[in-house]
């Protein structure tokens, strides 16, 4: 645990800037369509967006030695981990599956969000945040009904990520866009949900906004 103890937490950001981490494996999803409008929503209102596909990085997921000791972070893992400490504001775009998130997005928070970095616990054994200063979004689909999903399942996926993850790191508010029965949408219904997408990135970029400079474009090179 010494080697862990030697991180330290990203200092807060300091300008209006997200990232999305797109976590669906296939980019002609309808979770990828969603993650695009809240861009496009979000890009229309003023805010610096970078956006990042999981399945396009190159890491291994697997916490080899759980946390007893530090495993060393491939460039991908140290480029996103970067990211999200700039970032004033997070979304994570996945599907919910088997009641919980796809496998890459689990690893990316098991390598990324490390002890030390984005948590500690004080003398007490008190978690301590590490990633405050910070807001989220979730953007979520899936096949059953949201009610469905919240009663019968409680919600397991947007909690496990909402609460235990990002809440426990420090985002706060951890917002929630969740988006039921994809599968058996119309096209009509699916419009709706692109919209609401978009408007939820127009209502981060203002919140965003608010609390942080807008980062300034690059000089136009001579």
């Amino acid at each position: 645990m010494a080697a862990v103890a030697r991180r330290s937490f990203p200092p807060p950001p300091n300008a209006a800037r997200a990232l999305v981490l797109r976590a669906h494996p296939s980019s002609d999803s309808f979770n990828h369509a969603l993650a695009d409008q809240w861009v496009k929503g979000a890009r229309e209102g003023g805010l610096s967006v970078e956006v990042i596909d999981i399945e396009s990085l190159d890491f291994d997921p697997r916490l080899h030695v759980a946390y007893r000791e530090q495993q060393p972070l491939e460039p991908d893992l140290q480029r996103v981990q970067r990211a999200v400490a700039e970032a004033a504001h997070l979304v994570l775009a996945f599907p919910i599956w088997w009641g919980s998130t796809p496998a890459g997005l689990k690893g990316l928070i098991d390598r990324v969000f490390l002890p030390g970095w984005a948590f500690r616990y004080d003398e007490q054994h008190r978690p301590v945040k590490g990633l405050t200063g910070r807001t989220a979004r979730m953007l979520v689909t899936m096949d059953a009904p949201t009610w469905y999903d919240r009663v019968v399942y409680a919600a397991s996926a947007r909690r496990q990520v909402g609460r235990a993850t990002l809440g426990f790191s420090g985002y706060s508010p951890v917002r929630q866009s969740a988006f039921g029965s994809v599968g058996t949408s119309t096209p009509a219904q699916r419009d709706r949900m692109l919209v609401s997408a978009r408007r939820a990135g127009e209502m981060d970029a203002a919140a965003v906004r608010r609390g942080f400079p807008v980062p300034r474009r690059p000089e136009p090179s001579a």
